[in-house]
């Protein structure tokens, strides 16, 4: 059981990380704020294979008018992805990614709505920055160094997920031998040398949540993992950038109330000083971060 006490040693072993301030800039010419008000980046899944039905989109028009409604309802930032991160997804090559999500990211661009492409994969990356996407949402480790050039050649900012692996689509076991937030810390601090080294200014992490790991399958361990990570975010921003969480669904606890759980796993994130909130579920985590704002 998550308790007061807990979070109270939690914050006591942690002292001087709960200070720690992060670096804030603008992304395509909007302002944040990270270290006085987190933001909102709302999700368009361009694939069918992507379980949250209520975010996939099968059609440009659909995602567009998806990605404007996301946006009224108070997402700063809209995420878009084309291949889902499920085990059992279809892969998708460059050709159909680029076919999805271009016209998507130039209709949102044009609508002065910042857009986020989530990939690995370097030849989506350019057509996609090319096309006026804001942010790469990386979820690979490989050629990290042709990847970064090109978010600082474009003026974008990047998300660096948590990925033991080559890319999402290819982990297996998640490698709990030592504290994963300091194992993460570890990580972050290697790839934003290697970002800030390749030019890149505007740098988010994000601890991969919603990776399929082998061992994480297991419902107990997957969610306190979670939960352990969310309350432990602060101690990430001692690195100096702003973290990006992506909320999770706790299945075998939520069941038919499956779109309660990112609300939840919100305050959880609060708590941990969360900088950016990925969600599928934009008016539900506005209104949770609007009613913890008024404490």
């Amino acid at each position: 059981m998550l308790t007061l006490e807990k979070l109270a040693q939690l914050v006591d072993q942690n002292r001087s990380a709960t200070r720690a301030q992060v670096k804030e800039f603008s992304i395509g010419g909007q302002p944040f704020s990270f270290n006085s008000q987190p933001a909102i980046m709302g999700v368009i899944n361009l694939s069918p294979d992507s379980w949250y039905r209520e975010s996939v989109c099968l059609s440009a028009e659909s995602a567009i008018q998806r990605g404007k409604v996301l946006h009224a309802q108070g997402a700063q930032i809209i995420d878009i992805g084309a291949e889902s991160t499920l085990a059992h997804a279809a892969r998708v090559d460059e050709a159909n990614q680029n076919s999805r999500l271009l016209p998507v990211i130039k209709a949102l661009r044009t609508a002065n709505i910042l857009a986020s492409v989530e990939t690995y994969q370097p030849a989506v990356t350019r057509a996609c920055l090319e096309a006026g996407a804001n942010i790469l949402n990386l979820t690979g480790t490989d050629r990290s160094d042709e990847l970064f050039r090109m978010v600082a050649d474009h003026d974008a900012a990047v998300i660096i997920c948590y990925v033991q692996g080559k890319n999402v689509r290819e982990v297996s076991d998640f490698d709990f031998s030592a504290d994963p937030t300091a194992m993460m810390k570890d990580y972050f601090a290697r790839q934003i040398e290697v970002a800030t080294r390749n030019g890149v200014e505007k740098i988010f992490i994000d601890p991969g949540l919603g990776f399929y790991y082998r061992n994480l399958q297991d419902s107990s361990v997957r969610v306190r993992h979670q939960m352990t990570t969310f309350l432990n975010t602060f101690r990430l921003r001692e690195l100096g950038f702003p973290t990006c969480h992506a909320l999770p669904h706790a299945f075998e606890y939520f069941g038919d109330e499956v779109r309660c759980a990112e609300p939840f796993f919100a305050v959880l994130a609060a708590l941990g000083k969360t900088d950016l909130f990925r969600t599928h579920e934009v008016p539900r985590i506005k209104a949770v971060l609007d009613t913890l704002n008024v404490f």
